[in-house]
Parts: structure tokens; sequence; C-alpha cells
């Protein structure tokens, strides 16, 4: 190794060349793998409305917990970063909003074992409609770099999902008022308003991938 190699090898030179030429995070691979994340824990959430299977409840938590792992990594990458491919406001947005559609999902399992509530027709469709909110914005995230236009359209697509959630939700209020099974109201109504703030999460990173896709074409 010549003494050029040498001194490129060394601590304080690396320090100062990444100081004068810093490298840029991969932030669209890092919103890309978290929305995928996000969204195929709204699969595992689906799949436990349709079944019940404590085995799959489990895993929903278990991604909660790794979302939250993602989470922190890609906040710390973000503070550390020298700059940003796009507004460091729009990707923080976007970060906190993905995490919190787990968080959500995560809730209503949680909840609906302390309750002791099995599922029904009214969280099996909120659930998949959140679903197909949510695997908008996968699609969304995925194709900002390169196709941001469409992006635009896929979050679009995760806003009318959020829409139609807040439909099934009104209608699932609507019918758990019936009768005198007050006990049953306060349960379910509990877990459904946990769907219903997942959907509302979906809208907000909706929102966070218009900001950057405005920004971006």
């Amino acid at each position: 190794m010549d003494d050029n190699q040498t001194k490129a090898n060394t601590p304080i030179f690396r320090r100062l060349y990444e100081r004068v030429f810093p490298t840029v995070a991969d932030f669209f691979g890092m919103l890309a793998q978290q929305s995928a994340n996000a969204a195929e824990t709204t699969r595992l959430l689906v799949e436990f409305m349709e079944t019940a299977d404590p085995a799959v409840s489990q895993q929903v938590r278990a991604d909660e917990h790794e979302a939250d792992r993602v989470k922190a990594s890609n906040l710390n990458v973000l503070s550390e970063a020298f700059s940003t491919p796009i507004d460091r406001e729009d990707i923080h947005s976007a970060i906190m909003t993905l995490d919190d559609i787990v968080n959500y999902c995560k809730s209503t399992v949680v909840e609906m074992d302390v309750l002791g509530l099995a599922p029904d027709k009214h969280s099996l469709e909120m659930a998949l409609h959140l679903r197909e909110g949510a695997e908008a914005l996968a699609r969304g995230f995925a194709r900002l770099s390169t196709d941001p236009a469409a992006a635009g359209g896929d979050a679009a697509a995760a806003r009318k999902a959020e829409r139609t959630v807040e439909k099934a939700y009104r209608r699932a209020i609507a019918d758990l008022f019936q009768g005198d099974d007050y006990l049953n109201m306060f349960k379910r109504r509990e877990t459904y308003r946990h769907l219903s703030n997942a959907a509302d999460r979906v809208s907000d990173a909706a929102h966070s991938l218009d900001n950057i896709v405005v920004k971006l074409c």
C-alpha cells in the first residue's frame, strides 16, 4: 500500500472527506421500505379479522415493535443528514405517520384481546379498506424517485380509502348503538375508533406523500 492509500484510510482523513463530500442517505428507499412494512401490518390485521387467530395478533404486535425500531433508525438518519433530496419536514412527517398506522393496528388487536372481543363484519370491512390505503401508500412511496407524478395518484387512492373507512365506521356505530347491551357498545366502539384513527393516519401519510410529489414535479 502506498503513502496516499495509507493516508486515505486514516480515520481523520475519512472524517474530513465525509465533511466535504457528505454521503446522502437513501431517503426514498427508507420511506419505501417503511411504507411496505406498514402495508404488511395492515394485511396481517385483515387476516386477524378474518380468522381471529391469536398467532396473527401476536405478529401484529411484533410488527409494531419492529416499526418502532425502524422509525427510530430513520429519524436518527434524518437528524444526522447533511442534506436531503426532499424537505426534512416532509420526510419527518412521513416517518411519523407511517409508524402511527402500525401503532393503531396494534392497539386494535390488543384491546380486542383485553376486552374479549372477536372480530365482526364491521371491523373486517374497515380493516380491508385500511389495507387498501396502506398498499396505495406503499406503491406511491416506492416510486417517488422514479415516477413522482404516478405517486400522486397513489396518494389520492390512499385518501379515498380513508374516506371509505370513515363511512364504514359510521355504519358500524349506527348498528352498534341499537338495543341495550351498553357494555358491548362501549367495548366495540373503542376498537372501531382505533381502526378509524389508523385510517386518519393513512390520510396524513398521503398528505406527506402529496407534498413531496408537488415539490418533485
